[in-house]
């Protein structure tokens, strides 16, 4: 199964506090220790809502708002995406990750990602067929 892991946001994620030398060290030790266990499929750290946008949908209108946003326990800081065999392996993974907001209290969630076989009878072949396509054109759009 296929996992998100967010980092939360917190006060000095939001107010652009980059992390120390120490923490960056430490999280690179654990995300080698991922890559290593096959674990780690993707996973990067975002700037502040500060340098963020939204796009609502409404009435068939769209309207984009600036950040920066309100509610920071609300809005993610990072993500790793993580292929694990079960929601108990993620949770043995979170809990060896360091501290991602060292002096803030700081929370991490981990959701499953939708799979095919998810959706029942709405992945039909047409879908699947499509949902091909367009994997097959991502992976030639991420080749060096």
């Amino acid at each position: 199964m296929r996992v998100m892991v967010i980092v939360k946001a917190t006060k000095n994620s939001e107010q652009g506090i980059m992390p120390s030398e120490e923490l960056m060290l430490a999280m690179g030790k654990f995300n080698e220790e991922l890559v290593k266990a096959g674990v780690l499929l993707a996973g990067d750290g975002l700037h502040p809502s500060s340098r963020a946008k939204r796009v609502r949908f409404s009435g068939g209108k769209k309207t984009v708002i600036d950040g920066p946003f309100a509610e920071t326990k609300e809005l993610v800081s990072g993500y790793w995406i993580w292929q694990v065999r079960s929601m108990d392996e993620a949770l043995e993974w979170v809990r060896r990750c360091p501290d991602p907001m060292p002096g803030e209290e700081s929370e991490l969630e981990v959701r499953p990602i939708f799979e095919a076989e998810d959706f029942g009878a709405s992945y039909t072949d047409e879908v699947r067929a499509q949902e091909d396509r367009i994997r097959a054109q991502v992976e030639s759009n991420t080749k060096p």
